[in-house]
């Protein structure tokens, strides 16, 4: 601030001339809503996912009076719980700026091995468990060595283990579905039920939820999550930073087959059987979870517990639908639509202010 002497005749009269500096916010003007929604959705990624899962179960309970129906709750977290396990392995991908297409083919391998050791070779249930989590580790571990080794890139590597893994899966059990009840119990653990203010859920239900704590704990609060959100993020800046990128990205791969394992067990206790056939379409059902909810698929941005509210999503969606009377053609038509908004929503958010 300065003063300047007056004139008009009055000596000694002041002006005084304010010189200090605006303020970033005052040049920029007041913010508008569209700004503040901005803000708002970038540093709480959750709260959009979450606003959509609140309206739709408003909507839905509206339009059919048995939606919120204890019967029909306990269907959707049930119908829900496969998908949202398989979903944490393709978030941390994701968060990569990777993507999978093999999760579905990875599961009901790791199932029909678990299945059929169980079943035929009669092993002890925990042993069967044991390989079907090594075999999931390992597909997990031949992808990861081709993105990481090979430098390729993760989507042409995943469209190709697909089949690969699809393959040996049919070949394994010879397109046979194998019966809950030739199995050991603990195989169909998963799928047993237990109520909560009349809701009834499965252990698969229980395990899935311990599984998004640990991987939420392990992204917040370890070296490694916060390596894998940088890879994901500036892959090269991580690299000069010292942080060993293809370390990183290798255990992301090894990490999600173990996770499409364990959803493996889930599914089996789902479906009370192991079937070959099982689980095509869970390759583009985690991804709609993870881009539902608020993960970019460009990498390094977004919340784990986001998946499950992507998950619920489609859960919620397509069970309100089905009670509203409305076709699977126009089902899966309105699952699309959510894709493409999630992504476009994903670009806004993502969008430098001005």
């Amino acid at each position: 601030m300065t003063t300047n002497p007056g004139d008009g005749g009055q000596p000694g009269a002041t002006a005084v001339i304010d010189d200090s500096p605006a303020s970033a916010e005052e040049l920029a003007g007041p913010r508008t809503t569209g700004q503040r929604i901005h803000d708002l959705l970038h540093s709480r990624p959750n709260l959009g996912p979450a606003a959509v899962l609140i309206l739709a179960i408003v909507v839905f309970s509206i339009v059919s009076d048995n939606f919120l129906a204890t019967n029909n709750v306990s269907l959707v977290l049930q119908q829900v719980t496969v998908v949202a396990t398989l979903a944490v392995g393709q978030t941390i991908i994701i968060l990569t700026a990777g993507i999978d297409l093999s999760v579905g083919a990875i599961a009901v391998l790791s199932s029909i091995v678990m299945a059929k050791l169980s079943a035929e070779q009669g092993l002890p249930g925990w042993l069967a468990l044991i390989v079907g989590f090594a075999v999931g580790t390992i597909c997990g571990l031949i992808n990861g060595m081709l993105v990481t080794r090979l430098k390729l890139p993760p989507f042409i590597v995943t469209l190709g283990t697909l089949n690969i893994f699809f393959a040996l899966n049919l070949w394994y059990s010879q397109s046979e579905t194998i019966r809950g009840t030739d199995m050991s119990s603990l195989l169909l653990w998963t799928g047993e039920t237990f109520g909560i203010g009349g809701i009834r859920l499965t252990s698969g239900t229980i395990l899935m939820l311990m599984l998004f704590f640990l991987m939420a704990y392990c992204l917040r609060q370890t070296a490694w999550g916060r390596h894998v959100y940088a890879v994901g993020n500036d892959a090269e800046a991580a690299r000069l930073a010292g942080i060993q990128t293809s370390r990183v990205l290798l255990s992301v791969y090894v990490v999600a087959g173990l996770i499409y394992a364990i959803g493996a067990w889930v599914l089996i206790g789902r479906i009370a059987s192991a079937s070959p056939q099982a689980g095509q379409e869970y390759n583009l059902d985690t991804i709609t979870a993870v881009v539902i909810g608020g993960t970019s698929l460009f990498g390094g941005r977004g919340q784990i517990f986001g998946t499950l509210l992507g998950a619920l999503i489609v859960g919620v969606a397509r069970s309100g639908l089905v009670l509203a009377g409305v076709d699977v053609l126009w089902q899966n038509f309105a699952v699309g639509v959510l894709v493409i908004a999630a992504v476009a929503i994903d670009q806004w958010i993502r969008k430098v202010k001005a």
